[in-house]
């Protein structure tokens, strides 16, 4: 389902703009900061789910609940971010009103508007009338942007397509290596050079000055170490959430991106760019496990990506009707809600304590599974 609805998502995406800055509304700078860890993350939560039993013992399930324990803070983190973009978009209307006002009180046939970062540009041009944006305003460093648009995006999609290809290299030589062979650990091994290296190149740009992430317009960011770091590890987790409990990673990216100052827009477009690498490698690693129903899963992938293009036409017609993006903000808050007590009546009906009894009554063995003999 998830890579049905991020693929989907991906293919809409591609042809539409920054909400106000003259380049794709997905920021492939930021996607392959994250990207190569994600796919990394997404391999060892694939072998976590080989280890832990199927049905669930107090191994999965305390899986699943230390992941509820982690989505309530996002989603009322995310929520939170939603009512202070709201609010600012309030008072970015009335200034545009105001301005509205005085336009033609003073028979003045233009007046210099800035759009809020997040609002939609489309939106803003129609419904201002006489009011223009001042390009100087909302465009970062004209040159940098025009290689954004002609350069970056070839060779980032490079980079992103060279660990893809890498992994899923990996992934077909280790079906012809004895499971835990030294063969086989090293093939494993070898995904964590591949990920580290395109993510290094692109942290150490950043750290330099080399690269910026332009879709934050104007907001100057300097780069620290430790902060490369965290979100490093923050792709890993959402890799790691995404191959164990197939959430998908962008729970955790669509609030860090918000959380980097990306107007919402971008950070569900980025996101959804970086998780259908994750989530298609997620998939064949599955399959080569013989752990994927294709009938099943052909019908949600169909399921999904329908769901997807429909829900994207409806968001953007909303966002373009009210002049507010942060509407993206508080669907993600909602999402991510419901899938938490989703987990939680799963985990109680089905994978958590009816299981646990069975076992014990059983005496079942609950512990983890090998995955040497799997």
């Amino acid at each position: 389902m998830i890579m049905g609805a991020a693929s989907s998502t991906v293919y809409y995406n591609l042809k539409m703009r920054h909400p106000t800055l003259n380049m794709p509304v997905i920021d492939y700078d930021l996607a392959l900061l994250f990207q190569p860890m994600l796919m990394l993350g997404i391999s060892v939560g694939v072998t976590f789910n080989v280890i832990f039993p199927t049905g669930s013992s107090p191994s999965s399930s305390s899986s699943s609940s230390s992941w509820m324990m982690v989505i309530p803070g996002t989603s009322t983190r995310a929520f939170i971010k939603g009512v202070e973009t709201w609010r600012k978009e309030t008072v970015m209307k009335k200034e545009a009103a105001q301005l509205l006002e005085t336009s033609h009180q003073n028979d003045s046939s233009a007046v210099a508007y800035r759009p809020l970062p997040g609002g939609p540009a489309a939106a803003a041009n129609i419904q201002m009338g006489p009011l223009k944006m001042q390009s100087d305003d909302i465009n970062l460093m004209p040159s940098q942007a025009a290689a954004a648009m002609v350069c970056a995006p070839r060779k980032d999609y490079l980079l992103l397509l060279f660990v893809w290809v890498a992994f899923l290299a990996v992934q077909i030589i280790k079906t012809f290596a004895r499971t835990c062979s030294l063969e086989y650990w090293i093939l494993n091994a070898l995904q964590l050079p591949i990920a580290a290296s395109v993510t290094l190149y692109e942290a150490a740009s950043l750290y330099s000055g080399r690269r910026v992430i332009l879709s934050r317009g104007k907001q100057d960011m300097k780069w620290k170490i430790h902060q490369l770091f965290l979100y490093c590890c923050c792709g890993i987790l959402a890799g790691i959430v995404g191959g164990l409990l197939g959430l998908g990673g962008g729970f955790i990216l669509g609030p860090l991106f918000l959380e980097l100052g990306v107007p919402p827009q971008v950070a569900s477009a980025t996101s959804t760019f970086a998780m259908a690498f994750s989530s298609s490698m997620s998939v064949i690693q599955y399959y080569i496990l013989g752990r994927f129903p294709v009938p099943y899963a052909v019908y949600f992938i169909i399921l999904a990506t329908i769901a997807a293009f429909t829900g994207q036409h409806v968001v953007r017609r909303l966002i373009m009707l009210l002049g507010r993006a942060s509407l993206i903000i508080f669907i993600l808050a909602l999402t991510i809600f419901v899938s938490a007590i989703s987990l939680v009546i799963v985990c109680c009906r089905w994978c958590g304590i009816a299981n646990m009894i069975k076992k014990l009554e059983t005496k079942d063995y609950m512990g983890f599974e090998s995955l040497c003999y799997r």
